[in-house]
């Protein structure tokens, strides 16, 4: 059995490292559709974080219901979060969920806060809110809910077609307040879906999904995330997602190349030389750093541009029930300062 770096509920040995004594944790075995999972209970001291100013990112509160995700993607940049927790980046951080039992208590507690001055928060921006074992928990809902009843502005970052099921809650939550979504869909192409990405929704079901959001109210954008290098960004595999993805009415779609911090690095590559090995030199060569040169990036970002202004021609501007919305000006993500924190760019993916 994996040692953690926590106490576990019941355990009088005394690990305690990350959670003191108020957040124990209990383990879970999963069962049914959830068998080969463990799922580790923790209150919570916090709920809603502050990103570090020295970030830059574009929002400054984050919430992460859990840790890890059964998404499965092999480039996922959170993965080496486990590894603080005594856990491996691998098969761990796909199967053993953090689960952040006591999410909806805090989040009503901190909002209610008189220190709380109602800005909004990113979800999303580590693991998944709409992962599968949100089907289990529905902390995720309780979380949303919360936010509507406080008219907290908020915004969900998701590869998950289960954020239909929350669609009447969410509808209502953008009646009170700004709620902002996206769906990551970094590819249509199925055999590169399947190989990188083997416990996400079908991609175009997500497309479908951004469809349906737009229509209920609740503004949606696309992340054509991650593109990689050899694999996904053929001009033919870019049009064909951006062509989806702007006739469904996303807002906006823009495009993330992959980085690849240390540790997700030597994931990467390892996966890299089991499934594509004619491509380990040429990623050796262009992430010698996390991130892509800023020309490629640039590149990437550019040819996204013109393929969304040429599918914009096409199918016309994105509608919200039923009416025109002008979307926001098709960009490249900015890049991070150095040193920034593992939720760069708050991807989540």
């Amino acid at each position: 059995m994996t040692e953690l770096r926590w106490k576990l509920a019941g355990d009088t040995a005394g690990q305690g490292v990350f959670f003191s004594d108020e957040e124990l944790v209990e383990r879970h075995l999963g069962r049914g559709e959830y068998r080969g999972m463990e799922f580790l209970h923790v209150n919570a001291r916090r709920i809603v974080n502050e990103v570090p100013k020295a970030s830059r990112l574009p929002f400054r509160w984050t919430l992460n219901a859990f840790r890890g995700c059964s998404h499965a993607c092999v480039y996922c940049f959170a993965r080496p979060t486990h590894e603080y927790l005594g856990l491996g980046i691998g098969e761990d951080f796909d199967r053993k969920v953090v689960v952040k039992v006591n999410a909806v208590e805090r989040l009503r507690a901190e909002l209610g806060s008189p220190r709380w001055n109602g800005e909004p928060i990113a979800m999303g921006t580590n693991t998944d809110p709409y992962q599968r074992c949100e089907g289990r928990y529905h902390l995720t809902r309780g979380i949303v809910e919360v936010l509507a009843e406080a008219a907290n502005p908020f915004s969900v970052l998701t590869k998950s077609t289960l954020i239909l099921r929350d669609l009447d809650l969410l509808a209502r939550a953008a009646r009170r307040t700004s709620v902002r979504a996206n769906l990551s869909i970094g590819t249509l192409d199925e055999a590169v879906w399947r190989a990188t990405e083997p416990g996400t929704p079908h991609p175009r079901r997500r497309v479908e999904a951004v469809g349906r959001l737009n229509a209920a109210g609740v503004e949606c954008g696309v992340l054509v995330a991650p593109v990689l290098p050899g694999i996904s960004d053929a001009p033919d595999q870019l049009a064909e997602v951006v062509d989806a993805c702007v006739a469904a009415g996303a807002v906006s779609v823009t495009a993330v190349p992959l980085h690849l911090r240390p540790g997700v690095r030597e994931h990467f590559l390892a996966w890299l030389a089991g499934n594509r090995p004619d491509l380990v030199g040429e990623y050796e060569r262009r992430y010698r750093r996390a991130y892509l040169p800023g020309r490629d990036q640039e590149a990437v970002a550019d040819q996204v541009r013109r393929l969304v202004a040429a599918a914009r021609a096409r199918h016309g501007p994105p509608r919200r029930a039923g009416r025109p919305v002008a979307p926001p000006p098709e960009r490249a993500s900015a890049r991070p300062a150095p040193g920034a924190p593992a939720d760069q760019l708050a991807l989540g993916l």
